[in-house]
């Protein structure tokens, strides 16, 4: 029986767990049996930043939504994972605004939609988003786009990124019909299904175990945290990567027919959207759920991410401050995804394999995909890894035909 170590019970960790147990183990032959797996988590619960807190306001770390176009959709519906979805609001009608020239607005420029049908490979790796889209539609169109792309990004400034890196998520931010989905009741749920689904297959879960130094072992480990902590536990100063620094915040309001679904910024980025307009179960009847995530850069702090905010609240949800009932801020830093700069992309970033059978996964290593598909896609590639390396044969609904990083 093969054992394997997991440091870290989020998205990435469970997902390890999840095809550890079911697959490294099973024979060439097809036999059933998957390896004998421990979990261990320094919280008190499992979720890492897909968490949803508890309470009469159930809100994620910052605005969340399940892209349906990625790899993990598939992997998670086959397994029952996914559970039920909250109604998308009908685009007509649901108020999705956009601010530009300080004043809001229903429709984004049309140079956003023209540079948005833009095939991902058209783009390149190793010159800036601005620059190539300015000569794709224009500077204004590019400014528009890029600021409204942040919304995926948590980065103050997406059009000094890779045109290639910030494109492809431009392309599915836009998709139509939209990629977006709602887990009704929030991300938290999905946690739950994956954690039973762990505890299902024989996964041992340790939480509230803090591990500050890799386990004796007698099998593979994967560590599964930010690459902060993943720097100290391994004792490698080269893991290291950007990521975005942001304002969260988190606001409850008496309800209003004239509040807005979405207030996305096209002179700044900045992202508002009322998570109740499509799931009423996340706050009490009456109330109304307000997430957003205002980038900020290195030399501006909470605070100003809190007035960009507030100005966007004026336009989109006229007499929120009388109108609130809960409020809470916060500021993310290096939790948000890894970002390419031009000349470099994901296959630059940290290697998951480390070698002497420690691995690493999560949203900032050498993985394709958008946002959470980064750790679900690592994750797969290093129980692929374990189980091409212990002779076993991960079958096909299991793991992705991925190459190793």
């Amino acid at each position: 029986m093969h054992r394997i170590t997991i440091v870290g019970g989020g998205f990435a960790g469970l997902t390890a767990a999840i095809a550890a147990a079911e697959t490294v183990g099973a024979t060439t032959g097809g036999t059933t049996g998957g390896a004998r797996v421990t979990l261990y988590e320094s919280h008190h619960t499992l979720g890492g930043r897909a968490r949803t807190d508890d309470g009469p306001y159930r809100t994620n770390e910052g605005p969340h939504a399940l892209y349906s176009g990625g790899p993990h959709w598939g992997w998670l519906r086959r397994r029952g994972l996914i559970g039920p979805l909250a109604a998308i609001p009908p685009l007509e009608g649901a108020r999705f605004r956009f601010r530009s020239g300080g004043a809001l607005r229903r429709v984004p420029p049309l140079a956003l939609y023209r540079l948005a049908r833009r095939a991902p490979e058209s783009a390149p790796v190793d010159e800036d988003f601005l620059t190539w889209a300015t000569g794709q539609v224009g500077e204004t169109g590019a400014r528009a786009a890029a600021h409204y792309i942040g919304v995926a990004l948590f980065h103050h400034d997406p059009g000094s990124l890779s045109a290639a890196f910030v494109q492809e998520r431009l392309r599915r931010a836009t998709a139509l019909p939209p990629e977006a989905r709602y887990p009704r009741g929030g991300w938290g749920q999905i946690i739950d299904r994956m954690t039973g689904r762990a505890l299902d297959l024989g996964v041992r879960v340790e939480t509230g175990s803090r591990v500050d130094a890799l386990p004796e072992r007698d099998g593979p480990v994967i560590v599964a945290t930010s690459l902060d902590a993943a720097r100290g536990l391994l004792k490698d100063d080269s893991l290291r990567w950007e990521s975005g620094r942001t304002t969260l915040i988190d606001l409850a309001l008496r309800s209003s027919r004239k509040d807005a679904f979405v207030v996305s910024d096209l002179d700044a980025p900045g992202w508002l959207e009322r998570f109740t307009a499509q799931d009423r179960t996340l706050a009490p009847a009456g109330r109304s759920l307000v997430q957003g995530q205002l980038p900020i850069a290195p030399g501006e702090s909470k605070a100003d991410g809190v007035a960009h905010a507030e100005a966007l609240l004026d336009l989109g949800f006229p007499g929120w401050r009388e109108r609130s009932v809960w409020r809470r801020e916060a500021l993310s830093q290096g939790r948000t995804g890894a970002l390419d700069r031009p000349g470099l992309s994901w296959r630059d970033r940290p290697a998951i394999d480390r070698g002497d059978g420690v691995y690493l996964v999560g949203d900032q290593v050498a993985a394709p995909g958008v946002l959470c598909e980064v750790s679900f896609t690592s994750a797969l590639n290093a129980v692929s890894l374990i189980a091409r390396r212990s002779g076993t044969a991960p079958g096909p609904n299991n793991l992705l035909d991925l190459k190793p990083s």
